[in-house]
């Protein structure tokens, strides 16, 4: 059996994942589609609006044959590390090829910018480190060094000004460092852009619109397959809100109050100077919206500023989230029986472990999962009027 890998958040599930999941099984010919999928916090900085299993049954539902969980190492980092984590484990698991989503639609150009930025790459860091030293940050030094070796050598290139190209190069970047042979794909993005709200006309929304329209108690069922949209319903039914770190602010606050200046800049991503700066704004702010608002400066982009507080509020150091070299197990979160056949063959080749029963074994890589989902259980058990099942308790899915 061949698969095909997806690498996804499913922040929800909604039309324009089906399509991409309908379009990657057809171009790879793949027998069946394994999702490594971000757990409770995402690659944005932010807490996952349902939690991964609810994801996990609307993959499961909707095509998707294995979904296998990103650790939280990857799933929060920049765009280089996430990406190389999540490739890494879908080389590992025995993928043949993977198929992501683009703006640009056409694989050619992502080779071709890879190739260029690699033959130069001495230059290339040159130029991004003289851009940020004029203060532009790091995303913006990135996008001017590419901008100036494309001038230097013109050819059919990606546009890194998009989020979903900006991704996907580093798919191919992690791939190629891998020297894996798993094959490349991408799947053009349709209908709706990454950042777009909801068009009412169209049947495909971006993810980030649909969140926003449940924020203001829009309807977006038409966005979403029937099974997601049931999904959603009884989420909020058993727990009255979609996560979000509005929720999380009395926690957030508490989490950076409690700290000296020094102790604040133990946490992975924060950066010498902003422990000031958000202790200052932490006491003013009785909203996570105007707390970042204040925050928020040239130099740092929201993104890499909820990166950093999603590490204050689980307790994640730097030594912590930089002491691993690359995945060292498969956590599997839910499975169709086509999906149990695959990795009944695969399972010898595999490794590092497959885990279904997270009790039974001890990993540090793990135990920063299981504690990220505790945060996010304490954090969703205060406005939930039912129960939270302990991560280390539940097992796959079975779809």
């Amino acid at each position: 059996m061949q698969a095909v890998g997806l690498v996804v958040e499913y922040n929800p599930f909604h039309n324009g994942h089906l399509h991409h999941v309908t379009e990657a099984k057809r171009a790879s010919q793949a027998d069946i589609a394994i999702a490594v999928m971000s757990g409770q916090f995402l690659q944005r900085g932010e807490p996952a609006m349902v939690d991964k299993w609810t994801r996990t049954k609307m993959a499961l539902a909707n095509g998707v044959d294995i979904v296998i969980e990103l650790p939280y190492v990857y799933s929060t980092a920049f765009s280089n590390e996430f990406a190389r984590g999540a490739i890494t484990l879908l080389d590992l698991i025995g993928c043949s090829s993977f198929a992501f989503g683009s703006e640009q639609g056409t694989i050619e150009p992502f080779l071709n910018t890879f190739d260029v930025i690699t033959s130069h790459r001495e230059q290339y860091d040159r130029i991004i480190q003289q851009a940020i030293k004029t203060g532009s940050s790091y995303p913006q030094a990135l996008f001017y060094a590419y901008e100036q070796l494309k001038q230097q050598y013109p050819n059919d290139y990606i546009d890194l000004s998009q989020p979903n190209n900006i991704l996907g190069y580093h798919y191919i970047e992690a791939a190629k460092q891998l020297h894996s042979s798993i094959r490349a794909f991408t799947i053009p993005r349709i209908e709706a852009g990454y950042h777009e709200d909801i068009d009412n006309t169209k049947a495909i929304a971006s993810a980030t619109g649909i969140r926003k329209a449940l924020r203001e108690h829009q309807a977006v069922s038409q966005f979403l397959p029937a099974y997601s949209a049931d999904l959603l319903k009884e989420w909020q039914q058993n727990h009255g809100h979609f996560m979000h770190w509005e929720y999380l602010w009395p926690l957030l606050k508490y989490s950076i109050l409690r700290h000296t200046p020094a102790q604040l800049t133990q946490y992975a991503d924060v950066q010498e100077g902003l422990e000031y700066a958000l202790i200052k704004h932490a006491k003013t702010s009785d909203s996570y919206t105007s707390f970042m608002t204040n925050l928020k400066s040239k130099r740092y982009t929201w993104t890499r500023l909820q990166r950093m507080l999603t590490h204050i509020y689980t307790g994640i150091t730097k030594e912590q989230l930089h002491a691993f070299d690359r995945p060292s197990y498969i956590r599997l979160l839910g499975m169709t029986s086509k999906g149990q056949e695959y990795l009944s063959t695969i399972k010898k080749d595999v490794s590092v472990p497959l885990i279904s029963r997270v009790a039974a074994v001890k990993d540090p890589m793990l135990d920063l999962d299981l504690h990220a989902t505790m945060m996010y259980n304490i954090g969703l058990q205060q406005f939930s009027a039912k129960k939270i099942d302990e991560d280390i308790k539940t097992p796959p899915i079975r779809y």
